[in-house]
């Protein structure tokens, strides 16, 4: 664990002071937040894995330009990030109804969208992340038009993007969630940029490979389901060899997965 003054905690995360200013050193844990953030428990390696998506996901985003706080990875469980001023928001993209979306819609899971729908939730977990529209975002001064605009077109970058890379690799992109923060520059410019982590915790895949284009072939693709998920992503995106264990604390072996 790092040994530097911790920022923040949450329930997958450990954000720390950085070795130098503006930034931060992000420790993934193992505690298991689901897509919907309510999930508890332990699963095994998770921390590890995520880490390895996260910097992978970052890395590709970076190479087309889009601004991140990536840096590097510093070890197994830890990368450097750029501090940024967070906004107390989720910006979710979706692509086909799924979980709390289509229960509210009366929609059948896997059911493509007209276009890629786009909702904004106020990060807090007294109040359960409740959705909320432009005029509540604004009017409590949680960010402004701009701000908003620029998010979404980021978003819209993203998710064209990773439903392409994903597609690719044997996986349908539903829905992800993203948080923005912004930062200064020497010029007193904002930049806004994606923060945390893009990994499975918020990202809802579904393997294209079922005969019913939902239902996996290798691997249950559900964070509900434990570790193999998250191995299954990271084996896809080529981060694992096949048969690569990852344990609790993060060391390498070989076996069944």
């Amino acid at each position: 664990m790092n040994r530097r003054p911790r920022v923040y905690e949450g329930g997958a995360k450990i954000l720390f002071e950085g070795p130098e200013p503006g930034t931060l050193v992000q420790h993934f844990k193992d505690e298991g937040v689901g897509f919907d953030g309510q999930r508890d428990g332990t699963v095994s390696g998770k921390g590890v894995l995520n880490n390895r998506i996260s910097e992978y996901l970052f890395s590709r985003l970076t190479d087309i330009g889009v601004p991140n706080h990536f840096m590097r990875r510093l070890g197994l469980r830890e990368q450097l990030i750029r501090e940024a001023e967070m906004f107390p928001l989720e910006v979710v993209v979706r692509n086909a109804a799924a979980g709390d979306f289509a229960r509210r819609f009366k929609m059948e899971p896997g059911t493509p969208l007209p276009r890629s729908i786009i909702e904004y939730y106020y990060k807090s977990a007294e109040l359960k992340n409740p959705m909320v529209s432009e005029e509540h975002v604004t009017a409590f001064g949680w960010a402004v038009a701009q701000d908003l605009d620029d998010m979404v077109a980021l978003a819209v970058r993203v998710n064209d993007y990773l439903s392409g890379l994903f597609l690719g690799k044997g996986l349908r992109l539903i829905d992800f969630r993203l948080e923005f923060g912004r930062i200064w520059n020497e010029h007193g410019d904002v930049r806004i940029l994606i923060a945390d982590e893009i990994s499975p915790d918020n990202c809802r895949l579904w393997d294209v490979a079922g005969a019913d284009g939902r239902t996996p072939a290798k691997a249950p693709l559900d964070v509900d389901k434990g570790g193999d998920t998250y191995r299954e992503v990271a084996r896809r995106l080529g981060l694992l060899e096949e048969g690569e264990v990852i344990d609790l604390k993060g060391s390498r072996s070989s076996g069944a997965a």
